[in-house]
């Protein structure tokens, strides 16, 4: 039984896309990772099989290869971890959906729960220049995944919730960035500028400084009124 899942792995400042192909063959068990993977790639197997099975799904007792494909390309990082269960899954039939325009990345922890991986915005913006249209992501990698516009984003925080998605038993829906503006009072300020008294000079210079975007540089002995001076400015920015 072969199942394949599409990744990625991130090159550098670019990313690149990466198709996890998992074969189920008969024979004693044991997981087999190929395709150039560092030691984090090849841990995976013991995080993949604690998190399937504390998820209550099956984990088969047969012979496993994954394959992290192309081969050339050096695998780093857990972002795997993922896309390997949901490829595992989908060879044995526990996972019925048709994933060829979607794009799966994420670290998993014993319990099945998916966390925070690196990279996440320059692999949300080659899935959209590659044309896939769906990309699931850690929860809180979200908000940066969706600001790449035109892909939708979905926020996944357990494997069990990406099963049941697929499998169209509890349905998620795509994450949306929302830019919230709260209201505020006027800004409060320790001492404003127009309260301090005398320093007119003072007060002329820093005037000119804020209104042309110069640097200043004040000097003086203790009792001086740099320290007030200096916290009255941004009064008048």
């Amino acid at each position: 039984m072969l199942a394949k899942v599409q990744s990625c792995a991130v090159i550098g400042l670019d990313a690149e896309p990466i198709f996890v192909e998992v074969d189920i063959a008969t024979g004693l068990e044991r997981i087999t990772l190929v395709g150039l993977p560092d030691t984090a790639v090849r841990e995976s197997g013991e995080r993949v099989r604690a998190a399937i099975t504390n998820s209550g799904f099956f984990f088969p007792q047969h012979r496993l290869t994954i394959n992290l494909a192309p081969a050339d390309l050096r695998k780093e990082g857990p972002s795997y971890d993922l896309p390997i269960a949901v490829g595992l899954l989908c060879a044995t039939r526990q996972l019925m959906a048709d994933l060829d325009d979607a794009l799966i990345l994420g670290e998993l922890s014993l319990d099945g729960g998916v966390r925070h991986v690196n990279g996440v915005l320059p692999m949300a913006s080659m899935a959209k220049a590659a044309g896939y249209r769906r990309l699931f992501v850690p929860a809180s990698d979200a908000p940066e995944a969706a600001l790449v516009e035109g892909l939708e984003v979905y926020a996944i925080d357990s494997l069990a919730a990406l099963v049941q998605h697929f499998n169209g038993q509890q349905e998620l829906h795509p994450y949306q960035n929302s830019l919230r503006f709260d209201e505020h009072d006027e800004p409060v300020f320790l001492v404003n500028f127009e309260d301090v008294k005398g320093q007119e000079m003072v007060k002329r210079a820093l005037e000119v400084a804020c209104s042309g975007g110069h640097n200043c540089l004040m000097t003086g002995p203790p009792g001086a009124g740099k320290t007030l001076m200096a916290r009255s400015l941004p009064s008048i920015l």
